[in-house]
């Protein structure tokens, strides 16, 4: 019956249903940007977090888990917002929502839901993520259940991960992937996934704080093969919640080319956000390339996905970016994927709030003598800047300076509309903080909360920290 489902999907899937369409909320797409219930750009800059119990790497039969993973607590989510992050990007688990065929695991579910209650408590939005790393926890880190394996794996492994990049090119999680991605679905896998995917956005189809759903992350086959998958899932994702966001990557191939073939028509179902990770030379074992970087070594790696999103006709949102704190020239990095993400007008997410295990990457440094965690001051100057969150008329420019750490943000004379654009002000400039309008000083109130303060301008502003 699934299979049938799928073809019906497939089908749905080669027409647009942009006729009559409904629109997404909180944030809709006009087919290049995102936009706020006031009709502004919304520039999202949001985080990851793989959160315990809901990034499902435990095993019931006295294996090892995976790795550690830090709890959320609602300190977490309101120190988030604070920093200047808008929303979550939260990795959820197959394994977790289905760890049997057909037999949905409702206290899984019910940790997904303290999650996002915890990011909607402290003025989070939502995107929720069906995540793996090398397939599965059976085999790799993370993703699928062991029934979902085809074929079944020679070997089941356990934790300490310390071994993730021989796990991901490993001969039975290729295959596993092989399986999964066949023409045809033959062995019914991808049926499996979208009814289980259908099931968790009609859980959430209505909650105020989710903006959509991620299909599948970085999924590691060919161009052609996640195309089509992608089409299926997403018209099966809008028909199970019409008025939320479907986000969408390429093949994970892209994470290493930095650039893959733009779409030759817009991607078929409403409400798509495209949604590529950016990791310009970081996974390199020769480092020499982050040693001797510039700034415009950056550039074409976001050029590029700007394109690719606009040939699909949908807003630009870089799931996951990030770099080791100790790699080299890690500051420069950030800073000009910061600049060029502005320029660019593409949302983002950071990997990542906090991490034990694998590199040791994130906003805090965990010290396991005492099981603290402490935030890094050098990764909250890269995180937390001022930036523009919500832009009122046509964009001009939106330019973030590395140097002097400041914005300028200009429209089209009067496109405003008198409608006020939200900037974000870090918490070390919450008293220093100067903003004009065409030379003209500002003044407005700052949200402690949130870091936003709302500022009126027809023309050109500028905030200084």
């Amino acid at each position: 019956m699934r299979a049938v489902i799928l073809s019906f999907v497939l089908a749905a899937a080669a027409c647009s249903d942009s006729p009559g369409r409904t629109p997404t909320t909180p944030l809709d797409s006009d087919g290049t940007h995102l936009r706020d219930e006031r009709g502004r750009i919304a520039l999202l800059h949001g985080v990851n977090a793989r959160v315990d119990g809901v990034f499902d790497v435990t095993f019931d039969d006295g294996r090892i888990p995976v790795e550690e993973v830090p709890p959320l607590t609602d300190d977490d989510c309101r120190r988030m917002r604070a920093l200047g992050f808008d929303h979550l990007r939260l990795p959820i688990s197959w394994s977790g929502v289905e760890p049997q065929r057909d037999v949905f695991d409702e206290a899984y579910l019910a940790r997904v839901d303290a999650a996002v209650t915890c990011a909607a408590n402290a003025g989070l939005l939502v995107v929720i993520d069906l995540h793996q790393d090398a397939y599965s926890k059976e085999i790799g880190e993370d993703g699928a259940p062991l029934w979902a394996i085809v074929p079944p794996p020679d070997m089941l492994l356990e934790g300490p991960l310390t071994d993730l990049a021989a796990r991901r090119t490993s001969a039975q999680v290729t295959r596993a992937f092989d399986s999964f991605f066949a023409e045809g679905d033959p062995h019914g896998l991808q049926a499996e996934f979208i009814a289980m995917l259908e099931h968790v956005a009609a859980r959430w189809a209505d909650h105020p704080a989710v903006i959509g759903f991620e299909i599948f992350n970085e999924p590691t086959v060919g161009f052609a093969l996640v195309d089509a998958f992608n089409f299926a899932a997403a018209a099966a994702l809008r028909a199970a919640a019409p008025k939320k966001l479907v986000f969408f990557e390429p093949s994970a191939i892209r994470n290493f080319t930095d650039g893959v073939p733009t779409a030759a028509a817009p991607f078929p179902t409403d409400g798509a956000v495209y949604a590529p990770h950016v990791y310009t030379f970081v996974f390199r074992a020769d480092q020499t390339a982050l040693e001797e970087l510039v700034p415009s070594d950056l550039e074409p790696s976001i050029q590029l996905a700007r394109a690719e999103a606009d040939a699909w006709q949908t807003p630009l949102w870089i799931g996951e970016y990030g770099i080791g704190p100790t790699t080299p020239n890690a500051d420069l990095w950030m800073d000009v994927q910061h600049e060029l993400h502005d320029r660019y007008l593409a949302s983002n997410a950071f990997w990542l709030w906090k991490e034990e295990s694998q590199g040791n990457w994130g906003v805090y440094d965990y010290d396991a003598t005492g099981e603290t965690w402490t935030e890094r001051p050098q990764v909250v100057r890269w995180i937390s800047r001022v930036r523009a969150a919500r832009i009122a008329g046509a964009v001009v420019e939106n330019r973030w300076d590395r140097g002097t750490r400041a914005l300028r943000l200009e429209i089209t004379r009067g496109s405003a509309r008198g409608v006020p654009h939200e900037v974000y002000i870090p918490e070390a400039s919450a008293t220093t903080f100067t903003a004009t309008c065409d030379g003209t000083p500002l003044t407005a109130p700052r949200d402690p909360g949130t870091g936003s303060v709302d500022l009126l301008c027809e023309g050109v502003l500028e905030v200084s920290p």
